[in-house]
C-alpha cells in the first residue's frame, strides 16, 4: 500500500457525514469543532472517543490525518468504513445488491428482537417489546450470516456492516437508543430494510483506527491536536451510582457487528456484557474516591495530563458530573486555556473571563455544550 501524504486542510463548507442515531452525536457541533481545530492548524488529530465517528469523518474530509479510537466495536467498524477504505463506491454496489436480494431467514435476531408487524403493540410472544419488525429481522438474519460467509477484506467487511447498521437504524422502533423500545410501532419501523452503499470519501491522509481503552492508547500515539469527548455521566446528586451506560444504549450494534448470539437479560434483552457493573466507564462514574474527589473529574484530569498532543480540544456538557470550576482546575494543571466556546449561544468566552460563573445548575435550562481549547504545557 502506498504512503499517503497529509495535505493541508482547506476551509470549505461543513462536510456531510453519516451515522446512526446517537445520544452523544456531535453532528450539530461540527461547525464549532472544525472552527476551533483550524485555529491551531494541526496536521494530525486524535479523536479519542470517536463514537458514531461523525467528527472523525468531518476531520478526514477536511484533510487532516485522523487517529480514531473508541472502545466500541461498532465505532471501530464505522471508522474503518469511512477512514480506511480505498475502493470506490462502485466496487461495493454488486455486494450490496447481492445482500439485498437474499431470501429472508428465521434466525437468532428474529427470535430475539423481531416483533409482529400486524400488531399495534411491538411486544412479541414473550411479552417483551421489540426494536424491529419480524420481516426486517428475517432480512437481518440472512444478510448478517451471508457477510460472514463472503470472502471479504477487513475494510470491505466494515463497509458492509456499516451499511447494515445504517439501514437498521432507519427502520427501528426506538427513541434513538436500545436500552428500551417503543410500546407501539414507530412509522419508520414499517419500512422495508434495504442496504445502500455508504457515502464513502477518497482516502486523503494516512488515517489510523483503534479499539482501545483510552488510557492504554495514549502512551502509544502522538497528535498535533487531540479532540476528547468523554462520556459525561450526570450531575444529578440523587442519581444512584449504577446507571445504564453508553455501552448498554448501543448494545445491539455490538451484536450486529460480532454476530455472536450473546446471552441477554432484562426487558430490552441487553447483552450480558453490557450490564452496569461490567460496562461502566470511569468518565460516567457518579461516586467520589477515598479522598472525596469526583472519580469522573479525576479521570478527566488524568486524560489531560497523559494525552500526547500540543493542543487539546475538550468537549463537555453542563449536564455532566464535572462542574466548570473543577474542569478549569484540571485544565490549569496540564496547560493553558486558550478559548472556550459555548454552543447554542452567540458568544465565545475567552479564557481570561470568569466563564465559570456561567455554568449554572438550573433544571429549567437545557444542558449546554462547551468546547475548551487548551495548549499543553
Amino acid at each position: 500500500m502506498q504512503t499517503l501524504a497529509t495535505p493541508k486542510p482547506q476551509a470549505t463548507a461543513i462536510p456531510q457525514t453519516q451515522g446512526i442515531k446517537y445520544a452523544g452525536s456531535k453532528q450539530k457541533l461540527l461547525p464549532h469543532i472544525l472552527a476551533m481545530v483550524e485555529k491551531v492548524r494541526p496536521a494530525t488529530v486524535l479523536d479519542g472517543f470517536a463514537g458514531s465517528t461523525r467528527v472523525s469523518q468531518a476531520l478526514a474530509q477536511r484533510g487532516y490525518a485522523v487517529i480514531a479510537n473508541d472502545c466500541a466495536v461498532w465505532s471501530e467498524v464505522f471508522a474503518a468504513c469511512y477512514l480506511l477504505n480505498e475502493r470506490p463506491p462502485a466496487h461495493f454496489q454488486p455486494l450490496i445488491d447481492h445482500l439485498n436480494g437474499l431470501p429472508p431467514e428465521d434466525g437468532w435476531f428474529t427470535e430475539t428482537y423481531g416483533g409482529d408487524p400486524d400488531e399495534i403493540s411491538s411486544a412479541g410472544p414473550d411479552g417483551l417489546k421489540k426494536p424491529w419488525q419480524r420481516r426486517n429481522t428475517r432480512k437481518l438474519d440472512a444478510i448478517r450470516n451471508e457477510i460472514d460467509r463472503l470472502n471479504l477484506s477487513a475494510t470491505e467487511r466494515a463497509v458492509l456492516l456499516a451499511s447494515l447498521m445504517l439501514a437498521l437504524d432507519e427502520v427501528d422502533s426506538t427513541l434513538g437508543h436500545y436500552a428500551s423500545y417503543l410500546s407501539a410501532w414507530s412509522p419508520r419501523s414499517h419500512k422495508a430494510l434495504r442496504l445502500h452503499v455508504p457515502a464513502l470519501q477518497p482516502r486523503r491522509a494516512p488515517h489510523r483506527v483503534y479499539r482501545r481503552d483510552i488510557f492504554g492508547l495514549l502512551p502509544e500515539v502522538r497528535a498535533d491536536l487531540a479532540y476528547l469527548d468523554p462520556p459525561y455521566g450526570s450531575n444529578n446528586e440523587k442519581m444512584p451510582p449504577s446507571r445504564v451506560r453508553y455501552a448498554a444504549y448501543y448494545h445491539l450494534w455490538t451484536t450486529v457487528c460480532l454476530n455472536d448470539r450473546p446471552q441477554t437479560f432484562g426487558k430490552a434483552q441487553r447483552r450480558a456484557d453490557t450490564s452496569d457493573r461490567t460496562a461502566a466507564s470511569v468518565f460516567e462514574e457518579f461516586r467520589r474516591d477515598e479522598a472525596g474527589r469526583l472519580i469522573a473529574v479525576e479521570a478527566i484530569r488524568r486524560l489531560l495530563r497523559e494525552v500526547r498532543a500540543r493542543h487539546v480540544l475538550l468537549s463537555y456538557s453542563s449536564g455532566g458530573r464535572a462542574t466548570a470550576e473543577a474542569l478549569y482546575e484540571a485544565i490549569a494543571e496540564s496547560g493553558r486555556l486558550l478559548e472556550v466556546a459555548e454552543i447554542g449561544h452567540p458568544k465565545n468566552v475567552m479564557a481570561g473571563m470568569r466563564w465559570t460563573n456561567q455554568w449554572i445548575r438550573d433544571a429549567e435550562l437545557p444542558n449546554r455544550e462547551f468546547l475548551f481549547l487548551v495548549e499543553k504545557t
